[in-house]
This record gives structure tokens, C-alpha cells and sequence, in this order.
């Protein structure tokens, strides 16, 4: 499967839920993101202990033909602007209107919803493209009997690692059946955020040293977009822990006890994203104030040379502005050495004034 590299993520003006939903009915398909509309495409990957296969149907009913009741379906569908498509596919697999409404609306929070005959997540898959930038993108998970069926704006993903594991002969995910590529596409999103996690790090200790070396205007912006992502990954990321442990308490016999085994792990490693993503939160909100407490220490420096510089001229200028008078009995304007004896104790008022202020610290 060729895969195209995604744009660079631009922040656009967020979309109106409520003009788009505006009199519409609930179950009512209508696509809620920031992708240019594309034809949907296909792509059916059967497999079982001994045999695999890998098709892309041109249309639903090329889809019905390719998909194997004998095999475990993995049905990846990329385009989800598509909403006559989508609600074509929804009618032919018999999924809920309302499933397919938030199957399209990049808005919807993760959550998971259990249907007759089949279980309905949506997670958001975080990622980062070349230039380090995260990308986030809305993916749908229904778990059949015996196939996946997964909803996904982009070509671009992070189940490269679940293709590569099926394509293998002997491999665990060959053995057992469509509940455990349920779990290892959702594991594979989870793994992923510990990569948008390191990044996250990498970006505050850098900001760290920035703060406390050259706090500049322009750091102080980049706190503030980091603060962002972060409360945006955590949105995104928080509430997949709780998805999980809702998949491990279902009573649903879609999925099996051998599954659940390897939700618990999935779930170790939510509580474990979940207390870093807590500290980074912290950490980054904390930047904010080292930002300010350092810019407000290199003013009270600026003020402690000011002070400092005044308080040595004060009484030179106090002199100066004596013997500036003009008045005409000043005995003083009249001596010989005068101009000489002035200059010598403003220098030694000076020299006496740095070596006090010296001896204080305060130089």
C-alpha cells in the first residue's frame, strides 16, 4: 500500500458544529473536518493461521465479493469527507446512524459504543510528520464477529507495524481473530502517543534552557503554543483510558477472555501516558512562570545597575551643582588649587562609593 506523506498541519478556523447540524436529524452522515473532500478508498486484507490476502475493492459490491467469511477482514476505509459513500457502506453493513455520524465528525470525542452484533470506538490518531509537527487525525474502529472495519481521513497511519505483523506467517495475529486486530490497532495508536510524549519533552527541556538563558519575546510565544499542544494532546489522550477499561468490563461476547489479557497491558500503558502527559502539563504551565520570574529577575538587575549608577553621581552632582552658583562671595572660587581639590574628592567620593558597594554585594 503506496502511503502519501500528509501536508504539514495548518491551525484553520474551527468548524461550526451547530450551523452543519443545524436542523438536521440525529444519525443524520455529515462530515465535521479540515480535509479537502477525496473518493473513498478501499482496502481489504483477509487473513487466517495459513492464508493472506490483500485487495482494494473499486466498489461495495466488489466489497461484499472480496470479503471472506473464512478469514478475519481488516476493511480499511481512507476518506471519510465522502458522506453519500459512507452512508452507502453504512446501509450495506447494517451499522447504526448514529455509529456513522460520529464515524465523520472529526469533533467527536473518543468513546466507545456497544451495538447488536457489533462494538463502535473512535480515537485520535496522533503522529508526527517530517518536520516534527504533530498530526492528528480521526479514526472509527467497529469490531465485527469476524472483521474490523476502520474509518481514517488519511493514507498516512500508524498501523504499518499491525500490516507488517499480519503479512508475517506464524504470527500471533494470524492465530486468533478479528477481537485481537481490534486490540492491536488500538494498541498501535496507544504506542504511538508515547512518540508525540518524547516529543512534548524534548520541546520543554529545550524551552527550559531557553527561559533561563535568553528569555525573549519570541520564547514566550512558543511557551504558549506548547501549552496548547499539550492541553490538545490531553484531550485527545486522556479519555482512551477509560475506553479500555470499558472494552476489559464488557460482557460482550465479540470479544474473548484471551483479548482482554492484552487490554490490561494496553491499559498499564494508558495510566502510564496519562501520568507523564499530567507532569508535561504541569511542566509546561510551570514555563510560563519561569519566563516571567526570570524576565522580572533581569529587570531587577537593570534597575540594581540604574540604582547603583545613581546613587554614585548623586552626591558628584550635589558638588558640581554647589560651585554652579553664581553667586559672588564663594571664597572657594577663588583658591589657587580649587578646580583640583574638587575634582580629587569626587574622585575619592567615587572610589570610596565602589568600594562600599563592593563590600555589600551589590556589585
Amino acid at each position: 500500500m503506496k502511503i502519501k506523506k500528509p501536508k504539514q498541519f495548518q491551525i484553520k478556523p474551527k468548524i461550526s458544529r451547530a450551523n452543519k447540524k443545524l436542523g438536521k436529524a440525529p444519525g443524520t452522515v455529515t462530515y465535521l473536518g479540515y480535509r479537502e473532500k477525496t473518493d473513498s478508498v478501499i482496502h481489504v486484507i483477509g487473513y487466517n493461521e495459513k492464508a493472506f490476502t490483500e485487495t482494494y475493492p473499486k466498489n461495495l459490491e466488489d466489497l461484499i465479493i472480496s470479503k471472506s467469511s473464512e478469514n478475519t477482514n481488516w476493511i480499511d476505509v481512507v476518506g471519510i469527507n465522502d458522506e453519500d459513500f459512507i452512508e452507502r457502506l453504512g446501509k450495506l453493513l447494517n451499522l447504526n446512524a448514529l455509529l456513522l455520524e460520529d464515524a465523520v465528525n472529526t469533533q467527536q470525542r473518543p468513546k466507545i459504543d456497544e451495538y447488536e452484533g457489533h462494538i463502535f470506538g473512535v480515537f485520535k490518531m496522533l503522529y508526527l510528520d517530517d518536520n516534527k509537527v504533530m498530526i492528528s487525525e480521526h479514526v472509527a474502529i467497529v469490531l465485527f464477529k469476524d472483521s474490523v472495519l476502520v474509518f481514517q481521513e488519511l493514507e498516512e497511519d500508524v498501523f504499518e507495524g499491525v500490516r507488517n505483523r499480519i503479512k508475517a506467517e506464524n504470527s500471533r495475529i494470524r492465530k486468533r481473530g478479528a477481537d485481537y486486530l481490534f486490540f492491536a490497532l488500538i494498541d498501535a495508536i496507544i504506542d504511538n502517543y508515547f512518540f508525540i510524549l518524547e516529543n512534548i519533552h524534548s520541546k520543554i527541556e529545550a524551552l527550559e534552557e531557553e527561559v533561563y538563558q535568553d528569555p525573549t519575546q519570541e520564547v514566550a510565544q512558543r511557551i504558549q503554543l506548547l501549552k496548547k499542544e499539550v492541553l490538545k494532546v490531553r484531550r485527545f489522550i486522556f479519555p482512551v483510558r477509560d475506553l479500555v477499561g470499558r472494552l476489559i468490563d464488557s460482557e460482550s461476547d465479540l470479544i474473548s477472555k484471551d483479548t482482554k489479557v492484552y487490554l490490561r497491558d494496553a491499559l498499564d500503558h494508558c495510566i502510564e501516558i496519562n501520568e507523564s502527559l499530567q507532569i508535561y502539563r504541569e511542566m509546561s504551565m510551570s514555563l510560563m512562570e519561569m519566563y516571567m520570574t526570570n524576565m522580572s529577575n533581569k529587570m531587577n538587575e537593570v534597575m540594581k545597575v540604574l540604582t547603583i549608577m545613581a546613587s554614585i553621581f548623586i552626591p558628584l552632582t550635589f558638588i558640581a551643582g554647589i560651585y554652579g552658583m553664581n553667586f559672588d562671595n564663594m571664597p572657594e572660587l577663588h583658591m589657587k588649587n580649587g578646580y583640583y581639590i574638587v575634582w580629587a574628592v569626587m574622585i575619592a567620593l567615587f572610589i570610596g562609593m565602589m568600594i562600599y558597594f563592593k563590600r555589600k554585594k551589590w556589585l
